[in-house]
């Protein structure tokens, strides 16, 4: 799949972009209704700040995630430095919208409540509050300030590095390895994930007849390149190609050669994108599985801080 460039945003506009459709008729859910504000033709202006969000709807951006959006937006300079999405959990789930990151470390994602979208536009235009501030202060759901509890594993907001390389394209998962300290390390965990053949996948080989549904093997292409060293969860929404719906990204990262249970850091790539969810990789292919199936969503595998996470009990 690929998608259009998104349309130019006059300065001091915010893009607000439909992502869901049914024939291709765009689904705002009840979006609209909650932020208010006063249509100007194709922009919508909120409450007292002003805040002008120019809404984009076509279908050549159904199912348009938050990692691609940063490179559909055209121009530089005068690009504001947010852009949100009115997406499937909007619509279907009546979560708050998906507010994309452009600037400091573009693709990454936080949902705010539908009620709070013009303060919180308004401060980060007005250079009171960052998108880190946003990332540091979100809940295990993905919601700025929300109260479903503290992640135990917060998500980084300094990347160590600026530029990496797209990801492989693949609609399964990728176990890219991001610490290059412990080679040892890195071969016990790929034997513990029953090794990797010729083509560079673990699991590819299972018998499903003898595992067991609690820790089901994870299968994943595998990225060994120090081209990714020290990439970072909030990085990762970006460098996923658009052509396949990849599972999820996990990082065998330094903390993977460090803890027990060696355990990886899986990155939500929908939902919340960069939000990192840590786990012993014995559980990591539990997890893919579940969210293929849509059985259950990223945010149940984020522990919260002083809670044991039920996969410990």
């Amino acid at each position: 799949m690929s998608f259009p460039q998104l349309p130019q945003p006059a300065p001091g506009e915010v893009l607000l972009i439909c992502t869901c459709y049914e024939d291709d008729k765009a689904l705002w859910g009840s979006l609209l209704d909650e932020i208010g504000g006063r249509r100007e033709d194709d922009v919508l202006v909120l409450g007292d700040s002003g805040v002008r969000l120019h809404l984009v709807e076509g279908s050549e951006w159904n199912y348009l995630h938050g990692g691609n959006v940063p490179a559909l937006v055209q121009g530089s300079g005068l690009v504001p430095p947010v852009a949100v999405l009115a997406d499937i959990p909007v619509v279907y789930g009546g979560d708050g919208p998906l507010l994309v990151d452009l600037g400091a470390i573009p693709g990454r994602g936080v949902r705010v409540p539908s009620a709070r979208l013009d303060e919180t536009l308004a401060a980060l235009l007005g250079g009171t509050l960052t998108f880190d501030d946003l990332v540091r202060d979100m809940d295990r759901y993905g919601k700025y300030q929300g109260d479903g509890g503290r992640p135990a594993f917060p998500a980084p907001t300094t990347p160590t590095r600026r530029s990496f390389p797209a990801l492989p394209s693949t609609d399964a998962v990728l176990l890219v390895r991001t610490s290059f300290d412990d080679e040892d390390g890195w071969r016990a965990l790929l034997d513990e994930l029953g090794g990797a053949d010729e083509s560079g996948w673990v699991g590819s080989d299972v018998d499903f007849d003898e595992v067991d549904p609690d820790e089901f093997p994870l299968t994943a292409l595998v990225v060994d390149d120090r081209a990714f060293e020290g990439l970072t969860p909030g990085q990762v929404p970006a460098l996923v190609p658009p052509k396949e719906h990849t599972t999820l990204v996990a990082l065998a990262d330094a903390r993977t050669f460090a803890e027990p249970g060696r355990p990886l850091t899986a990155v939500d790539l929908y939902d919340t994108p960069g939000q990192p969810a840590v786990l012993p990789c014995r559980n990591v292919g539990s997890m893919a599985c579940n969210l293929d199936i849509s059985n259950m969503d990223f945010h149940e595998f984020v522990a919260e801080e002083g809670v044991e996470p039920w996969w410990e009990e």
